[in-house]
């Protein structure tokens, strides 16, 4: 496989007629899309981009819900030879603006419907743009402008010389909410080089996926579209992050594994625990897990059966990356029978470490697959090199060449350490670490992580004073992704006695765990439901420090 054009083209010759993508519609209904079909659409999209006016080299932007029409839009730009941008649907109008100046876009391509973006949002409603229900619609709708589409319109796009293994297709800007945002451009190899590791980290299954994260977003398309064309997977796009529009979905096709982000993950244990607690059985359900958890994974499934049910009966692998997963949810799911494995990297390496389904210990994120190596400065800064690794940063040299070390690895400025079995545990970012008046370095993850541990799924620790560490908090039983925004029902400051005492229990209880020059020494509630996330659900730390430099604190009680 030399380009992921080679790689769809070869899952048609073996998929055929199976079902490749569907999409859940407003109205309920589902439409599907076999890998004849699939392919059939994304040659469609290459032909009314270049009816367009557009040529090889050319940047469009991508501005979609996550969805069948987007996904061939994104094969149909690599036919022809065009270089995409995705956008997140939840970047700034700013962010979004930079990103269209920086990488000399000419076209936005947007999707349509009740969940996509406005045009008029960002400013861009007299930007040349096609939505993908357009690029991708069958031949009779004609091209992008409404003409009629020539009878050789196929024979034409057969014609065309295909791109090459090192020609860069996608630039993702992975800033552009603060500063200048830095474009990588990754080419057909990388890609090719990161599925070839999945192949060999995942073993063959007839893998049915609910899609999660945003297509936009590097995970989603390496795991849940190119690697799952690449095995005949059959994906489906859900029209809703509730739970109980995602269970209807899990049951609907079966599914068998899926690519979260921890959010996510404790989004779904969240609802199943509110399904145990309405039955009164919750005592009996955890007494449960504790014995499961010794048991072999078979025995599991069959001990919680109803449970799979509920879930399609077939579902068994999560694959978590994005931000530090708990411990404890890893094990609650795995309790139940489905395997959790985490992986590591940026989307400048693609799959630093990841776990296996034979070595998925708690805490850990693994070792390099085969195809990558990795290594740790003097200082625990975790560099790669290898295949997978980026062409660089768009239109920035230097920044390029500043991110590699002299002898060529490159740099993630994020901060870890191995185990004893040589396992990758990660700290946190180099820029977030607190550095003490007495000299010691504090990593604010290592910190959070502990509070995880406590029974506090999020929070973010910050230096208010030097030397003093403090943790704002979000408020019990009120957290989660389906409630950014929303402001609490009380004042923040004056938390009600339980939930002081609940906090403050497990800040104590955290501290019991952490180092002398760790501990925390005062708390505060963030005011609202959640803290303000990025489109993969990582919390944005500065609005939050800048919040915490004027807000007043709790002290954390000693008695």
């Amino acid at each position: 496989m030399a380009t992921l054009i080679d790689l769809l083209e070869d899952a048609v010759a073996r998929y055929d007629e199976r079902p490749a993508l569907s999409v859940r519609r407003d109205d309920g209904t589902t439409e599907t899309w076999s890998y004849r079909e699939l392919d059939r659409r994304t040659r469609l999209a290459a032909y009314r981009l270049r009816a367009l006016g557009l040529q090889p080299g050319d940047r469009i932007v991508t501005w979609s819900p996550s969805r069948s029409e987007l996904a061939a839009s994104y094969f149909g730009a690599m036919r022809a030879r065009l270089i995409f941008v995705p956008l997140d649907l939840r970047m700034s109008a700013d962010a979004i603006n930079k990103v269209r100046d920086k990488s000399g876009a000419k076209h936005l391509v947007i999707g349509a419907g009740r969940d996509a973006p406005d045009p008029r949002d960002a400013g861009l409603e007299t930007f040349p743009t096609t939505t993908v229900e357009q690029l991708t619609a069958p031949p009779h709708a004609g091209d992008a402008a409404g003409h009629p589409m020539p009878a050789d319109w196929e024979a034409q796009v057969a014609a065309w010389p295909k791109p090459a293994a090192d020609e860069v297709f996608e630039l993702i800007f992975t800033s552009g909410t603060t500063g200048a945002p830095k474009g990588v451009m990754l080419a057909h190899d990388n890609l090719g080089a990161s599925i070839e590791s999945f192949h060999r980290i995942i073993p063959p299954l007839e893998h049915r996926l609910v899609s999660m994260l945003p297509l936009s977003h590097l995970l989603e398309q390496s795991v849940a579209l190119y690697y799952a064309v690449s095995v005949g997977a059959h994906v489906l796009y859900p029209r809703s992050l509730n739970p109980r529009v995602l269970f209807e979905a899990f049951r609907e096709l079966r599914v068998t594994s899926m690519v979260v982000a921890p959010q996510l993950l404790d989004l779904f244990w969240s609802g199943i625990e509110r399904e145990v607690d309405k039955t009164g059985r919750r005592g009996l359900f955890d007494r449960l897990r504790g014995i499961a958890r010794h048991l072999p994974l078979p025995i599991r499934r069959l001990l919680f059966r109803s449970l799979h049910k509920q879930l399609g009966s077939e579902f068994r692998l999560f694959v978590s990356a994005g931000a530090f997963l708990p411990p404890a949810l890893q094990q609650a799911w795995e309790d139940i029978g489905v395997i959790v494995m985490q992986g590591y990297g940026t989307t400048e390496t693609g799959t630093g470490a990841c776990t296996t389904l034979e070595d998925h210990g708690l805490g850990t994120v693994g070792r390099p697959p085969e195809g990558i190596e990795m290594r740790l400065a003097d200082d625990g800064e975790i560099q790669f090199r290898g295949r997978p690794l980026f062409k660089g940063y768009w239109d920035e040299p230097g920044l390029t060449e500043a991110s590699y070390t002299e002898d060529g690895w490159f740099k993630t400025g994020d901060v870890g350490h191995l185990d004893p079995e040589g396992r990758l545990i990660l700290s946190g970012r180099k820029k977030d670490m607190i550095v003490l008046p007495n000299g010691f370095n504090v990593y604010p993850e290592d910190i959070e992580n502990a509070l995880r541990v406590a029974g506090i799924r999020d929070s973010v620790v910050v230096e208010t004073k030097p030397g003093r560490i403090e943790a704002i908090l979000l408020a019990p039983g009120r957290q989660g992704p389906l409630h950014t925004g929303r402001e609490l029902d009380f004042d923040p400051s004056t938390p009600p006695e339980e939930i002081r005492d609940q906090l403050d229990v497990a800040v104590r209880a955290a501290n019991a765990q952490l180092g002398a020059n760790q501990r925390i020494a005062a708390w505060r509630l963030w005011p609202q439901a959640d803290f303000p996330r990025t489109h993969t659900f990582k919390v944005r730390r500065d609005p939050i420090r800048a919040w915490a430099r004027v807000e007043n604190p709790v002290d954390v009680r000693t008695d």
